[in-house]
């Protein structure tokens, strides 16, 4: 396992050491010795998440206000284009964004820790798109950021409008979110 720093020192690129023959491949996708070697976390996932989506669905920018979740996520089938958004007042990156391409070509995994809002657009045919999670999932607390916000400044890649649920269409923007100190 390799860690790749991206351009928010916080949010993390995992790339896995892949042992491939021709009867495939074998890889560990999370060890959390090593996962705390790397990171500097000793992380407890409480919940782990699948979703299927087609190509041009955009979910995001999800996060939840009170019981923050840090996620690790990756795709195992198709490709995405994930997006993570510092929303951390504080922060000295507050408000900018990285976006990084997970596939299963790539196996690649964004660690996203809490204080940052996620989203991600699917580019293939169809994603399966997998997350472990730091904590459960409260809807009550679940908030959205506008996945179109001109403050963000986000490059979807896209070439048509995206398929968003009508949730997501309400999200909110930066300025008028709730927001981590």
């Amino acid at each position: 396992m390799r860690l790749i720093h991206s351009a928010i020192p916080d949010l993390l690129i995992i790339e896995p050491k892949v042992y491939g023959d021709d009867r495939g491949f074998f890889f560990e996708s999370f060890n959390r010795r090593r996962f705390a070697e790397l990171t500097g976390r000793d992380v407890d996932f409480v919940q782990d998440n699948h979703s299927r989506s087609v190509q041009n669905v955009l979910r995001g920018m999800h996060y939840q206000i009170e019981h923050p979740q840090a996620k690790l996520v990756r795709v195992v089938e198709g490709a995405v284009l994930d997006v993570a958004v510092d929303i951390r007042k504080g922060s000295a990156t507050f408000g900018r964004s990285v976006a990084q391409e997970l596939s299963e070509e790539n196996k690649l995994m964004l660690w996203i820790p809490e204080g940052f809002a996620h989203g991600f657009v699917v580019l293939s045919e169809s994603a399966d798109f997998l997350y472990k999670t730091t904590d459960y999932w409260y809807p009550e607390h679940e908030r959205c950021i506008r996945w179109d916000d001109p403050a963000l400044g986000i490059d979807w890649k896209l070439h048509t409008a995206p398929i968003v649920s009508a949730k997501d269409a309400q999200g909110k923007t930066l300025a008028d979110a709730e927001l981590f100190p």
